[in-house]
């Protein structure tokens, strides 16, 4: 090496994983044995702090100073990352450790420690231009005029990559104060895109001094009066529904619901859009008298249409405008080759369709996503879970998807965190066995503190204002223990609790339905040996409840509830007689009590239910619950 060549700080901070989210893992595993086995590079290192090594078997390769490995050069036959460039950079950073022999027991070179006070926003446009070009920056302007919303992670100690969640793909800044090493599951096309809009979320957070670790803000567009509009005839008309009902109201509602959903999805007001067309279905539902009519849903989605224009018109930082509105959610980002590791299956449907929802965890950027498919019910057939469970998907069986490691290299993520992958020759797409792939997912989907995850649940804003996001809450649970299983037959629920590896409790709680008779038999033979449980977590009565999708046990096996065979005819043991629980009867019985009134319709209760709901609001009052009793007493 030449003596007066500057050291590469870039270099010496990529890790295995960032080289592994630069490459992949498979890559640096072969570099590191090469380099272990004395197949490493002789190198050279310019007055600029270019590094070119010479390897044995006669390639060359070069990383040129002031560019990450995209910029990296090799004579060998690859076309992307090869083996060579990636051993280039280990065996820098060997020297540079003191190990310049390549001994495969020296220590790794410290990574030169993440600055306090390092933010992506601190790039200017100049340099966003000069390392990602003028077009990038162009086509990120236009996305700024008509605005989005991103989720912003700061450094820390456990996790000191800054990291940028946007509407349709995530953007990692591996390298402090380096534009080289930005990882972003976006394909080429807009990779460059992406970054830039990264940097100007930063900028944002930084500029309104929102310094926390997490922060959700709105970047540029402005505020249309249009849209305003277009919300305040969908409330006008959820309205006109409360005071018909679902009872009384006529075609000519469900029709202007589905018109009015469509013309707020127009103006981008997507989460409105979608709380109208579900309106809109549960009317139908109602008429048809299909069996997905739920009066308690009903009101629900009266409730959060109104919800959704207050929360629109208020000046909070806490829950931004467009995570209000969704007016981001029609984003499609094609996605670069991705590895998602299964977490389980949910079966579902009405009497003509069934409906399968694979979930699958991007370990890259700490997301969920979820893989839909849906069939059409021969009539005469049942087509239970089991039945579907031998159907092709991606060229593997349902059952297999469900519990398998999934790389593919032309998927397409929404906003919603909807995973759709295209079938070709070219892009190829595999599915393989999913192993211990759950002991690979960062501390975000992976939670074993179940108190302090239930502590971080209570800080997120009210569920009617939240972005409607698929597999929000899907995590993998680490397991301690099992207690109390236990099936309760009038509710048709089992029921279990459950004792985090690192504290806590939850309940898992999972229902029977006739679309997966033999889930609940699958699921409580699984969970005394049960090490880990994929589920959807949410709160519930102050604690954890846990919707499971999938369980993996002691022996390595991955048990999915949904498609196991059978006819449900297991006999289940009755569970631990629940505590008493006073206040969570008076709520329930509130709740049941205004969701009539809204299934019934404002102007058709009979003349006895104004005294039904005063005698809701004076036990909720008995019981402390003041605000919740001055939200249903009729004279306030």
């Amino acid at each position: 090496m030449t003596a007066a060549a500057p050291t590469r700080a870039d270099l010496l901070a990529l890790t295995p994983d960032a080289l592994a989210a630069l490459a992949n893992r498979g890559l640096v595993k072969r570099a590191a044995k090469d380099l272990d086995a004395g197949n490493g590079p002789e190198i050279a290192v310019a007055a600029d702090g270019g590094v070119e090594g010479a390897f044995p078997d006669g390639a060359r390769a070069s990383l040129p100073a002031g560019a990450g490995l995209d910029a990296a050069t090799c004579t060998c036959a690859a076309t992307g990352a090869c083996r060579h460039r990636i051993c280039l950079v280990l065996a820098y950073q060997r020297a540079h450790s003191g190990d310049a022999g390549g001994t495969g027991d020296a220590p790794a070179p410290a990574a030169p420690d993440v600055p306090a006070d390092w933010t992506p926003g601190a790039f200017d446009d100049d340099a966003l231009a000069r390392v990602l070009g003028q077009r990038a920056l162009t086509a990120a302007r236009r996305t700024l005029r008509s605005g989005y919303s991103a989720t912003v992670r700061r450094p820390t100690p456990q996790d000191p990559v800054a990291q940028v969640e946007l509407p349709s793909c995530t953007v990692r800044f591996l390298v402090p104060g380096e534009l080289g090493y930005v990882h972003t599951d976006a394909v080429a096309a807009v990779r460059g895109q992406a970054t830039v809009l990264a940097v100007w979320a930063f900028r944002e957070a930084d500029e309104r001094g929102l310094t926390a670790t997490e922060a959700r803000v709105d970047v540029g567009g402005t505020r249309s009066g249009t849209a305003d509009s277009a919300l305040d005839a969908a409330v006008e008309l959820a309205d006109q529904v409360l005071l018909e009902g679902a009872v009384h109201a006529g075609p000519v509602l469900a029709t202007g619901l589905r018109r009015t959903a469509a013309e707020l999805a127009a103006r981008d007001l997507h989460w409105p859009a979608a709380a109208a067309d579900d309106l809109a279905g549960q009317l139908a539902a109602y008429h048809e008298r299909r069996a997905d009519h739920d009066p308690a849903r009903f009101a629900e989605l009266l409730a959060e249409l109104h919800a959704r224009r207050r929360a629109s018109r208020a000046d909070s930082a806490t829950v931004p405008r467009s995570a209000v509105l969704g007016t981001d959610e029609a984003a499609q980002t094609p996605l670069r080759r991705v590895r998602l590791a299964a977490l389980g299956c949910r079966v579902g449907g009405t009497g003509g369709a069934r409906t399968a929802d694979v979930y699958l965890a991007h370990a890259a950027t700490g997301v969920v996503l979820v893989l839909k498919r849906r069939w059409d019910v021969p009539e005469g057939e049942r087509l239970t879970g089991a039945d579907l469970a031998g159907r092709r998907i991606l060229g593997a069986s349902l059952r297999s998807l469900a519990a398998a490691n999934v790389v593919s290299e032309s998927a397409t993520r929404s906003a919603g965190r909807v995973v759709r992958v295209a079938a070709g020759r070219i892009a190829k797409t595999t599915v393989t066995p999913l192993g211990g792939a759950w002991d690979g997912l960062p501390a975000g989907l992976r939670v074993g503190d179940l108190e302090a995850h239930r502590r971080s649940l209570e800080t997120l804003p009210p569920r009617p204002v939240r972005p409607r996001i698929e597999a929000e809450f899907v995590r993998v649970l680490e397991i301690a223990e099992v207690r109390d299983v236990g099936y309760h037959a009038g509710a048709q629920r089992l029921r279990a609790e459950v004792a985090g590896a690192s504290g806590g409790t939850a309940v898992v709680s999972a229902e029977y339905s006739p679309h997966r008779p033999a889930a609940l038999d699958a699921l409580a033979a699984a969970l005394p040996d049960a090490t880990m449980i994929a589920g959807s977590v949410r709160r519930d009565r102050g604690g954890l409840v846990v919707d499971p999708l999938a369980v993996r046990t002691a022996d390595g096996a991955t048990v999915v509830p949904d498609l196991a065979p059978g006819d449900g005819s297991g006999d289940l043991d009755a569970p631990v007689p629940p505590r008493p629980d006073p206040l969570g009867a008076v709520l329930d019985a509130a709740l049941e009590v205004t969701a009539e009134a809204a299934h019934r319709g404002l102007a058709h209760v009979p003349p006895t239910f104004r005294e039904r709901v005063a005698r809701a609001a004076a036990a909720l009052r008995r019981l402390r619950g003041r605000t919740a009793a001055g939200s249903v007493d009729p004279r306030t």
